[in-house]
C-alpha cells in the first residue's frame, strides 16, 4: 500500500474575482502558525496507522508559493517517497524566483503547476490575477532553467469579453512554451467569489463556450497534447498521477484546512475557518462510503476519463454489468457515448454536458 497526499495550502497574495476556494489573501504572516498545526495533524495521522511511502504529494491551495519554503521543511520530514514519486507544488508567477525554484528542488519537488489562467493582459486584470503575461512566460522559463522537467500550465476559458480569437492566442502562446501537462478549465461561479456578488455582463454564451471548448480539444490534439480527462492535456507519459488517482475512485489522504480525503472508505472534510483549524486540526465530518456509493464514485469519476468505464474490470468490483444496469441513460444520452467490447466512454461533445449526463448516473 501507498499512500496519495493532498496538502492545502490557504494563503494567497490577493483574492481572484471567480475563486470559490478556501483561501485568504494578505494573511500569510498566520502561515508559521498554521505549518505548526498543520505538522501535528500529520504526525498523529502516522501515529495512528501504518507509515507508509508516498506515492504522490500534492501541495495546493491558494497559493503555496506565497509562503517562505523553510515552512515547509518539518512538514515534509515526516514522509518518504517511493522511488519513482510524483510531488507537485502549484505555484504564481508572481510569487517566485530563481532562487525560491531552486529551493523546491531541494525540497524533492518534481513537478510544477503553475497558475497563468490567461496569456491576455486585459483578462488578467478583469480576474484580479497580479502577474502580467510577461511576468507567466518569465516563470516558466525560470522553471525550466532551475531544472524542472514536468510543468503544468492552469488556463480558464468563457471569461469575461473572452473570445475565441483571444482564447486561441492563448493557447498559441502555451504551446509554444511546451509544457508537459495543460490543464484549462470552464468559468464556474459559485457562491463565494466576486464574480458571483457581481455578475459580469460580458460572460461569453453557452455556445461561444462550446465552442471554444472544441477548439482547445482540436488544436492541443494537434500538438501533441493528449485529452485523459475532461479538462486535462498531457503529452505521453505525463498525465498527473495523483489526479489519475482521484478518477479511479482510489483512496488519498487530505491534510490541511477545508481538504478533503477519502481513507479506510471513509470521505472526511476538515474545518473551513483557519481559527477553528487551528484550533482542531483533524477531520470533523466523517462519512462511510458503502458499497452502492462507492460503485456511482466509480461510474461519474471513470467518465470524466477519455479511457472511461472498464467494463471487466466495473464488473469483477461490482458485480453487475455496466451495460445492462446503467441501459436507460446510456439510451438516452447514446449520442454522446462511445462503446466498445470492453470500454465505455464520453466523446468529446459528451465532456461538454458531462453535468447532466453523470448526474443520471445517481441513484440509478
Amino acid at each position: 500500500m501507498s499512500y496519495y497526499v493532498y496538502i492545502h495550502i490557504p494563503f494567497c497574495l490577493s483574492k481572484c474575482s471567480y475563486c470559490s476556494f478556501v483561501s485568504f489573501a494578505g494573511m500569510g504572516d498566520c502561515g508559521r502558525k498554521y505549518f505548526d498545526v498543520l505538522y501535528t495533524e500529520i504526525e498523529t495521522f502516522f501515529k495512528n496507522n501504518p507509515h507508509q511511502k508516498l506515492k504522490t504529494l500534492y501541495i495546493g491551495g491558494g497559493t503555496p508559493s506565497v509562503l517562505p519554503v523553510e515552512y515547509y521543511k518539518n512538514c515534509l520530514e515526516l514522509f518518504e517517497f517511493e522511488d519513482e514519486y510524483e510531488f507537485t507544488f502549484e505555484i504564481n508567477p508572481k510569487t517566485v524566483d530563481d532562487v525560491y525554484l531552486k529551493s523546491l528542488k531541494e525540497l524533492r519537488v518534481n513537478r510544477l503547476s503553475i497558475g497563468i489562467q490567461s496569456f491576455d493582459d486585459n483578462l488578467l486584470k478583469i480576474i484580479n490575477r497580479q502577474h502580467s503575461s510577461a511576468d507567466a512566460i518569465s516563470c516558466f522559463e525560470s522553471a525550466r532553467r532551475c531544472g524542472f522537467e514536468n510543468i503544468s500550465i492552469d488556463l480558464i476559458y468563457g471569461l469575461p469579453a473572452q473570445t475565441i480569437e483571444i482564447l486561441n492566442k492563448s493557447l498559441e502562446a502555451a504551446i509554444l512554451l511546451n509544457p508537459e501537462h495543460i490543464s484549462i478549465y470552464g468559468l464556474k461561479i459559485e457562491e463565494g467569489c466576486e464574480f458571483f456578488k457581481k455578475r459580469p455582463k460580458d460572460l461569453p454564451s453557452d455556445d461561444e463556450c462550446a465552442d471554444m471548448y472544441l477548439e482547445i480539444v482540436d488544436k492541443l490534439g494537434q500538438n501533441g497534447f493528449e485529452q485523459y480527462e475532461i479538462s486535462n492535456f498531457a503529452k505521453p507519459q505525463k498525465f498527473s498521477r495523483h489526479n489519475m488517482n482521484y478518477w479511479k475512485n482510489r483512496e488519498y489522504i487530505g491534510f490541511g484546512l477545508a481538504s478533503h480525503g477519502y481513507f479506510l472508505q471513509n470521505r472526511y472534510s476538515h474545518e473551513v475557518s483557519l481559527d477553528n483549524y487551528i484550533k482542531n486540526p483533524f477531520p470533523v465530518n466523517k462519512k462511510f462510503v458503502d458499497f452502492k456509493e462507492r460503485q456511482e464514485d466509480e461510474v461519474i469519476l471513470n467518465l470524466r476519463t477519455k479511457d472511461g468505464v472498464d467494463l471487466d474490470n466495473f464488473k469483477e468490483q461490482y458485480q453487475v454489468d455496466f451495460l445492462k444496469e446503467y441501459k436507460s441513460v446510456l439510451d438516452k444520452y447514446a449520442e454522446f457515448f462511445k462503446i466498445s467490447s470492453n470500454k465505455v466512454s464520453l466523446t468529446a461533445e459528451g465532456f461538454l454536458v458531462s453535468n447532466f449526463i453523470l448526474s443520471e448516473f445517481l441513484g440509478n
